[in-house]
């Protein structure tokens, strides 16, 4: 049931079918005053449209807001998460996850800005963003309404929410009169999709679902040879030109499109309760990932590196839950940006048809040491004698143990 007390609301538009009949629906339940947000997070689309389909469904042009995200969204939001080498499950690269705070982080401060009572998303009910976006909300506005239209309202078919958008002339194009063969959600970051033609995990992917990769088959058949610079931790060159964060990952993403990098296809528990199967592109992603830690291999102390990889499941996993704005993520942050005071250096990496490589690192910080490590004799800070007490200090409490077993007869 519609609240009476809801005088004006939020609403994360795309510009899309779904969410303009969500803001039609909005106006008709709640009988309140709309704003739009629409972001711009790289994702690939005019946003001009938005706007004008906006005006067309009567919304005031001071109340339709769009706004260009793509360097707050790489600055502080992906390159943070990249500093943990974050990947959920081991191998998801969190690219929707990651998007999803800033999103209902502008929400909220437009919210504020208009006076808005309320907030409105188009997430359905059984999918990980409505999560995400509410635990943002209710974060940073503790007392705002949330409205999500897929769990209040009754249009449960592609066929209902047509004949609604049909009745409140909303404009239907043609491709989406049918049921769409499977949903897109895009970034700077990555492109995932799902549902439909995807939601059998045995079924191959077809071609035609990839969108920002070529097939790893048709990729050049000689490699690119590319060098990636970091400073404490982030990214800052490709090649020794210096770059923005978003231009960075925008010039990655175009090598990574072209040599077939960054595909995967995933079976995922959601933190709903169910499966999912969805496929990922991350083209600019998968080489800034490996990037990193190779950076870090030869800068961060063994200590530092192996709590890291500890610590990287757990904030995956909040990052995915929703739980970007929570006390626990920013306590592990400070640690993760902590190991990075000396993360600091370049990266030479090949990428060859879906393939991406290390072939060589260095940095002014580095603890690799070629004398320690080195099978020639030479003037070493390292004596092999040593090693015969390490061993055995090591080896006690196994021998305590091995003895006891004899001893029993086990």
């Amino acid at each position: 049931m519609a609240d009476s007390s809801v005088k004006k609301v939020v609403l994360a538009y795309s510009g899309g079918l779904d969410t303009s009949i969500i803001l039609k629906w909005l106006q008709t339940t709640y009988r309140c005053e709309v704003v739009t947000f629409t972001a711009d997070l790289g994702q690939g689309e005019e946003l001009g449209p938005a706007r004008d389909k906006a005006l067309l469904l009567g919304i005031k042009p001071e109340n339709i807001y769009i706004e260009d995200l793509r360097e707050e969204f790489v600055r502080d939001y992906v390159f943070p998460m990249f500093r943990a080498n974050a990947a959920y499950e081991g191998v998801y690269l969190l690219g929707t996850s990651i998007a999803r705070p800033l999103i209902a982080k502008k929400l909220i401060e437009i919210a504020e800005k208009t006076g808005a009572d309320a907030v409105s998303h188009g997430a359905t009910g059984k999918g990980n963003d409505q999560v995400r976006f509410e635990l943002t909300a209710y974060a940073l506005k503790p007392d705002v309404v949330v409205i999500a239209p897929w769990r209040e309202w009754d249009l449960r078919s592609r066929e209902q929410l047509i004949a609604f958008a049909e009745q409140h002339q909303i404009p239907i194009a043609k491709n989406k009169r049918g049921e769409a063969p499977f949903s897109v959600d895009a970034n700077l970051l990555h492109a995932s999709s799902e549902g439909r033609v995807l939601e059998d995990p045995a079924v191959e992917v077809p071609d035609y679902v990839y969108s920002r990769t070529i097939s790893p088959e048709d990729a050049p058949d000689k490699p690119t040879i590319v060098t990636v610079s970091f400073e404490r931790g982030d990214a800052v060159a490709i090649d020794g030109e210096k770059l923005s964060p978003a231009t960075l990952l925008a010039k990655l993403n175009d090598l990574g499109r072209d040599n077939g990098i960054g595909r995967l296809d995933l079976v995922e528990n959601r933190f709903v309760g169910m499966k999912s199967r969805g496929m990922y592109e991350t083209p600019g992603g998968t080489i800034l990932h490996a990037a990193h830690r190779a950076i870090e291999s030869i800068t961060l102390d063994r200590g530092a590196a192996h709590l890291k990889d500890q610590i990287m499941p757990q904030y995956a996993e909040l990052i995915y839950n929703g739980f970007w704005f929570s006390p626990e993520r920013e306590m592990l942050q400070a640690l993760i940006d902590k190991s990075q005071e000396f993360v600091t250096g370049d990266v030479r990496l090949k990428v060859y048809k879906g393939g991406v490589h290390v072939i060589g690192r260095s940095s002014d910080y580095s603890l690799y040491d070629q004398d320690l490590v080195t099978f020639e004799e030479g003037a070493v800070a390292y004596d092999h004698r040593d090693a015969a007490g390490f061993i055995k200090l090591n080896a006690l409490r196994l021998r305590t143990l091995g003895q006891r077993k004899k001893k029993l007869g086990l």
